[in-house]
């Protein structure tokens, strides 16, 4: 009977080992992916490093390794990976692209004397990703952007954003709209930057980045009414992102209305959103309700707020000035 019972154990314990073997792993990139999705960078950064070394010719390892090491500000890191994932593949626009974005990074943070090359190197590697993929909207954008605030003598010129911006027009007005935009407002002719930031808005931009960059435009603008419009258009388009959210407190708050409602939706933003790079901030969601606070003359929760901000983020120069601005 033992030896039966041993036998059957056995075949059970062999059941379960085949049924694990069969089951789908989860491939190390992606599970790098699901934490920098979750703006869990150094993870990401550690869990593709070990990947790296098992896989050093995979590019799409370097791409996500790039953007980790953007998110979290180690401009050389990023560089080396940008650079690594071209030589894998140099037909691949979105290597390309993000290369571009490591290069402009590194050039704001060194002497003008190194950002001179690296300010080329990244127009070039813009250039190159547009070349290989005429719809990757995104490095069209930052190469636009590029044209439209470097100087001439690092090869800027919004002579040469308008072709790449008509040519957006065709692919996809939102885009190019939303290209004309940045650039009139990189000109700080602002109301002409109101007018196609709205067209962009009007054309059913699919785009939930392009649809909340322009929501931090119109934030910016403290201009209400816009700030509705782009949540509406980010529901549309992104029905579970939360940004949302933000927005629409945002213009609640500027027009002194349903202000209940803007803190329920700022709080409700804190608990679901990631801390994700591109994501509305803490600190800023603690302004706004300081600001919220403000408009219902209630003095010291809106104090207690601006100080939240600035636990969080001690230059976060909005609640600097609002706490300043409060006094003792």
């Amino acid at each position: 009977m033992r030896a039966y019972r041993l036998f059957t154990i056995a075949l059970i314990w062999s059941s379960v080992v085949s049924l694990i073997s069969a089951m789908p792993q989860i491939a190390p990139l992606d599970t790098a992916k699901q934490a920098f999705e979750q703006g869990e960078y150094a993870k990401a950064i550690e869990l593709l490093k070990a990947a790296e070394s098992k896989d050093p010719q995979n590019g799409d390892i370097q791409l996500l390794l790039t953007k980790s090491y953007l998110a979290v500000n180690q401009y050389d890191a990023a560089v080396s990976s940008g650079e690594k994932a071209v030589a894998i593949n140099p037909k691949n626009s979105e290597y390309h692209q993000w290369l571009g974005e490591a290069y402009g990074a590194k050039a704001d943070h060194v002497s003008m004397f190194s950002a001179y090359p690296l300010a080329r190197k990244t127009q070039k590697a813009f250039e190159t990703a547009v070349q290989l993929d005429e719809k990757n909207f995104d490095a069209a954008q930052d190469l636009v952007e590029y044209d439209c605030t470097a100087p001439g003598v690092v090869g800027g010129g919004e002579d040469k954003a308008q072709p790449i911006i008509q040519k957006l027009m065709t692919l996809d007005p939102a885009q190019g709209h939303y290209a004309a935009g940045n650039c009139r407002a990189a000109k700080k002719d602002y109301a002409t930057a109101d007018a196609d930031f709205a067209k962009a808005l009007e054309s059913k931009p699919k785009s939930a980045e392009l649809i909340y960059n322009i929501g931090d435009y119109f934030s910016q603008r403290r201009q209400a009414d816009k700030l509705i419009t782009v949540a509406v258009v980010g529901e549309a388009a992104a029905p579970a992102d939360p940004r949302a959210k933000f927005y629409r407190a945002q213009a609640f708050i500027l027009k002194g209305e349903n202000l209940p409602d803007a803190e329920k939706l700022l709080r409700e933003y804190l608990r679901v959103a990631a801390p994700k790079s591109n994501y509305p901030m803490p600190w800023q969601v603690h302004y706004w309700l300081g600001q919220m606070f403000e408009k219902q003359q209630n003095v010291p929760a809106a104090r207690s707020e601006y100080e939240a901000a600035l636990k969080l983020n001690s230059k976060y120069k909005l609640a600097q000035e609002a706490l300043k601005k409060l006094g003792k």
